[in-house]
């Protein structure tokens, strides 16, 4: 049962570690609009999309925050407690430290397990929905907005220019309209005074011209020649179709799937199929390479020992090849050194081909493992952060957000440069991408139990060294 004291503590923790989570959301989210605000503005994408955009990507950044909420909250909640001399008190009661560190610990354990959940089960499916929503918006064009002196080109086969839009009336002066030859029309090059647009529905946009003048290219019967028709208008009216200029949304489903948005037992899956083909790719190539014991030379010349020209200078050579010396005539024992050559040259492309083959298969196998073990690294440093965070708050008996910020930020700066630096090396093949997910918990964790032994006993680190 949590007794009074421990209950108290645990309601500390709220407070701080709602702030701080609320707080990072907040900045991840501007980090967010900040980087892809330019994908998003200009395009006339529809509200609800910007907002469904914007909640799929909130998933992420709940990972992120939850961990780095617990560390703040934790060192707020244990400093505090050790600044009003709450800790000194129960210390000289027989209380041991460990007993208050044990319900927040269980807690972080609970938050591991959900959040685990949420990194496995919720975050891949908004991952995948957040990239189709990208790739569907990187693939809208911009909706029909003119500028004053800047060439405009988002309708398929019309270039605009106009130098002058009077605001007060939407009246466009001065307008040059390029027109691309298609099945239905010439290609044509008009110009006019003045104009205005005029929107009879969403889908179609009318372009009005007053005195103006067309001049369109049309082809004639032979290839390379063309008529030049000029003509004067009083009104011209063109209508487009604005179909094309609305955003139109994919299906998920229908779009291949990444590390990013796969769980890990899809994941898994297609770990196994990669071992599985990586060990049928080399059991291929060795049942069909045999044994080859032979030494292969680098030069031609080092089979028969001359060098292969015209015949009057080659001798018959003893070679150190037994089947070399069965051959009496210098004719076939060059062909045999050439078709020897050959066979080797096209053996060491295999065994190249096969080595890079391998080398893609383990790299796609490392990327994914990566993404297995961060889908419960990273959610595992909530019981990290805990065992960091109470120990130094107690012994800092400062419980100020300020000092806590500064302490979290050293910490969190230095444990998020490990994972990224550690998933660049598994990906590389450089570590395992056990020990680059896990290496910064462990260490965190000796460090944190080091920590949390130092506070909650009589243990000493000169212990560690063999010093009294």
């Amino acid at each position: 049962m949590i007794n009074k004291v421990q209950k108290d503590l645990l309601k500390k923790h709220v407070g701080p570690f709602l702030f701080c989570f609320f707080t990072v959301m907040f900045v991840l989210l501007m980090q967010f609009l900040i980087l892809h605000v330019d994908k998003l503005v200009g395009k006339g994408l529809p509200f609800s999309i910007v907002i469904e955009l914007i909640l799929n990507n909130l998933a992420y950044m709940v990972v992120l925050a939850v961990p780095m909420a617990v560390l703040v909250a934790t060192l707020m909640a244990f400093g505090k407690f050790s600044e009003w001399n709450e800790l000194t008190a129960l210390k000289a009661a027989g209380v041991n430290p460990f007993s208050l560190i044990k319900p927040v610990l269980i807690s972080a354990g609970i938050l591991f397990i959900g959040l685990s959940y949420f990194s496995n089960e919720i975050l891949p499916e908004s991952n995948h929905k957040a990239r189709s929503l990208f790739i569907d918006i990187r693939m809208q064009k911009p909706g029909f907005d003119l500028q004053p002196g800047v060439f405009y080109d988002g309708i398929d086969g019309y270039t605009f220019l106009v130098r002058e839009i009077d605001s007060a009336s939407d009246t466009l002066r001065n307008v040059t309209l390029f027109q691309e030859p298609t099945r239905d029309r010439y290609r044509a090059y008009i110009k006019a005074e003045k104009g205005w647009l005029k929107s009879p529905d969403e889908s179609t946009l009318s372009l009005f011209l007053r005195d103006g003048t067309i001049i369109r290219y049309i082809p004639g019967s032979r290839q390379g020649q063309e008529t030049v028709e000029r003509s004067r208008f009083n009104q011209y009216r063109i209508s487009f179709d604005l179909s094309d200029l609305a955003f139109s949304r994919s299906n998920p489903e229908q779009r291949s799937r990444n590390d990013r948005t796969m769980s890990s037992q899809a994941m898994l899956a297609v770990i196994d199929t990669l071992r599985t083909e990586k060990e049928k790719h080399f059991q291929r190539h060795m049942k069909g390479a045999g044994t080859l014991n032979r030494e292969i030379p680098s030069h031609g010349r080092d089979f028969a020992g001359a060098s292969f020209g015209s015949n009057d200078t080659l001798q018959i050579y003893e070679s150190r090849f037994g089947i070399l010396n069965d051959l009496k005539d210098i004719d076939r024992q060059t062909r045999v050194v050439t078709h020897s050559l050959s066979k080797l040259s096209s053996y060491r492309s295999e065994i190249d081909n096969l080595a890079k083959d391998l080398k893609w298969r383990e790299t796609r196998i490392a990327e994914y493992m990566v993404e297995v073990h961060k889908k419960f690294s990273i959610p595992f440093a909530c019981v990290i952060f805990v065992l960091l965070g109470a120990p130094i708050g107690m012994m800092t008996r400062k419980g100020n957000i300020g000092f806590a910020a500064i302490i979290s930020a050293v910490l969190l700066t230095f444990y998020f440069i490990m994972i990224i630096q550690g998933e660049k090396w598994a990906d590389r093949l450089y570590i395992s991408p056990f020990i680059g997910m896990w290496g910064i918990n462990i260490l965190l964790g000796i460090v944190g139990i080091l920590l949390t032994l130092k506070v909650s006993s009589s243990f000493n680190f000169k212990h560690l060294i063999g010093k009294e």
